[in-house]
Parts: C-alpha cells; sequence; structure tokens
C-alpha cells in the first residue's frame, strides 16, 4: 500500500455523487419513505461490514500488509468505497429492472449478470489500482490469468454483492411496496 493521492478520491467521489442521485431519483418513486430507507440503509451496513471483513482477511495477499492502525484505516476506507459499489450495483439493476425493490426475487436471470458486472468491475478497479501502484500483491496471492489480477478481489465483488442483496431483501417490508 502506497501513501494516499488526492486522485484517489476522484472514483469514490463520483461514486457518491452517483449513489445519492440515485437514492434521490427512487426515494421519489417509492410510496413507503422508511420501508425504502431501511431497506438501503440494511444493505449499505451489511456491504461496508460484509466487505470490512473481507478487506482484513484478504489483507496478507497483500505487500507489505500489517493488522496495523494504518491499514486497517486503509481496510476501512476501501471498505466504504466498495459499499459505495454495491449501491451503484442496487440502484443500476433498479434502473433495468425498473424497481429498486428488485432483490425479492434473485432467479438465475438477475444472479448471472450481477455476477459478471461485479466480476468486470473489479477486473476494471484491480487493474487500475495496481497500474498506479496503490497495492502491490504478495505471493501468496492467487493471481487470475489473462487478466492478471487478484483471484481474493475479483470473488470479493463476484460472491459478496449477491449475499449482501439476499440478506438485504429482509429489511424489504413487503406489505408496503408500491404495486
Amino acid at each position: 500500500m502506497e501513501a494516499l493521492s488526492l486522485d484517489i478520491f476522484v472514483v469514490p467521489t463520483i461514486a457518491l455523487t452517483a449513489v445519492v442521485l440515485l437514492y434521490l431519483y427512487f426515494a421519489k418513486q417509492v410510496r413507503d419513505k422508511k420501508n425504502y430507507n431501511n431497506y438501503i440503509i440494511g444493505i449499505a451496513i451489511i456491504a461496508f461490514s460484509f466487505n470490512f471483513i473481507w478487506e482484513l482477511a484478504q489483507g496478507p495477499l497483500y505487500e507489505g500488509f500489517e493488522y496495523d492502525w494504518q491499514h486497517i484505516s486503509f481496510c476501512a476506507l476501501a471498505s466504504v468505497a466498495d459499499m459505495l459499489m454495491v449501491l451503484i450495483l442496487l440502484f443500476g439493476f433498479g434502473l433495468v429492472y425498473k424497481n429498486v425493490f428488485w432483490t425479492r426475487s434473485m432467479g438465475i436471470n438477475k444472479i448471472f449478470p450481477l455476477i459478471f458486472i461485479g466480476s468486470a468491475g473489479a477486473i476494471l478497479g484491480e487493474i487500475w489500482h495496481t497500474s498506479r501502484g496503490d497495492w502491490v500483491y504478495a505471493e501468496a496471492m492467487p493471481v487470475v490469468p489473462w487478466v492478471n489480477i487478484g483471484l481474493s478481489p475479483l470473488l470479493q465483488f463476484a460472491v459478496l454483492p449477491y449475499l449482501i442483496f439476499v440478506i438485504g431483501k429482509n429489511f424489504i417490508n413487503e406489505g408496503n411496496l408500491e404495486k
């Protein structure tokens, strides 16, 4: 992990802006604002928590990682960015399916596109960060051939969004949804 630079905050700032705008867009469409807010907050908390645990667990797969304040803080910051990406997936698919509560029914027709888009985003993000030198893989990190990225961060965005949405749909009060 290298020192933080200002330009590493550009993408999360864009992501935060997109999340806020999409949140407001869907807030205008739902009938029960409390239900909507509970759902979004639930997804956000689960996304941050799962990603923070994943970031800490995969830490030793990165060069120079130690369980110290600097690295744990970096994992927390990365988890905020990961949470924003999960919310972008939620809202983005909400636009496609014309329903922010699309996670209520997670059939194969929704799981495969979610895994594909999550994996593509992970590949692009890892290529960008590793080419910038934001982090370097340790020898212990399995590397995916052809794309030259770590397997752990790829699996993180191939698997976690699905798990987050399956658990997060429990925050939807079915009786208060707009028909």
